[in-house]
């Protein structure tokens, strides 16, 4: 089932009440949906906000309910994510450890993942049919219309990204970091800087942490922004 709004704070927020447990009533289902034309107040990683105060994008948070709260589902989400963008809008996105999706470098959507009672909720936001970004946003951002020059149908991406969603999230552990390894530039092999320390990444644990090799050893990453060594 998906919930439409026009404008709201936060689907991440409508989610999370529609999956919690009240006088005893289980919450939504596995599965439901909340997509809204805008957001006020859109959630990034770490706090930070995600823009979406315009009608460009699509703006969606899915109730999961399944087992694990590990980067794996978070890695899932951006397999579909990329898969459906492949699909849906003809272009081959790249996935940044750990939730972001990238057209040029540059970040085209975003996923968050978080516990709500016994639901995860999955916090996803693409830019599809923006022209212009905030200045601030403007070297670090993209979107589909940016990059291919044409508008996206935001209704055909929606289906395909819960549907494919609910695929990716369902599959096995080892297969999902096996996937993410394969269809990531940034997974093996890649200079990078985390939080002030370089290093080349070298694949992924058990678990789906990012490894990387720096001048200290070999260190796992389980939280931090990636990017590319300067």
């Amino acid at each position: 089932m998906i919930h439409r709004l026009q404008v709201t704070s936060s689907t991440m927020k409508d989610a999370a009440a529609l999956a919690a447990r009240i006088d005893g009533k289980e919450g939504a289902a596995h599965g439901t949906a909340v997509v809204a034309e805008s957001q006020s107040a859109g959630i990034g990683r770490h706090g930070h906000a995600w823009h979406s105060d315009d009608l460009g994008g699509l703006y969606l948070s899915i109730i999961l309910r399944i087992p694990g709260v590990g980067p794996s589902v978070t890695l899932a989400l951006g397999l579909a994510v990329q898969e459906a963008l492949q699909e849906v809008a003809g272009v081959s996105a790249d996935l940044r450890w750990p939730n972001d999706v990238m057209l040029n470098e540059r970040k085209v959507a975003g996923i968050l993942v978080q516990a709500a009672d016994d639901a995860l909720i999955a916090g996803i936001g693409i830019n599809v049919n923006q022209r212009q970004f905030p200045p601030d946003l403007a070297e670090i951002a993209t979107s589909l219309y940016l990059e291919t020059g044409k508008t996206c149908d935001l209704e055909t991406l929606l289906q395909r990204v819960v549907v494919l969603s609910l695929h990716h999230t369902k599959l096995p552990q080892p297969e999902i970091l096996r996937k993410f390894e394969a269809c990531s530039s940034y997974a093996r092999g890649k200079a990078v800087e985390v939080e002030g320390t370089l290093g080349v990444t070298m694949g992924l644990d058990e678990t789906g942490f990012l490894l990387v090799r720096t001048a200290a050893g070999i260190q796992k990453i389980t939280a931090g922004g990636v990017r590319p060594a300067q």
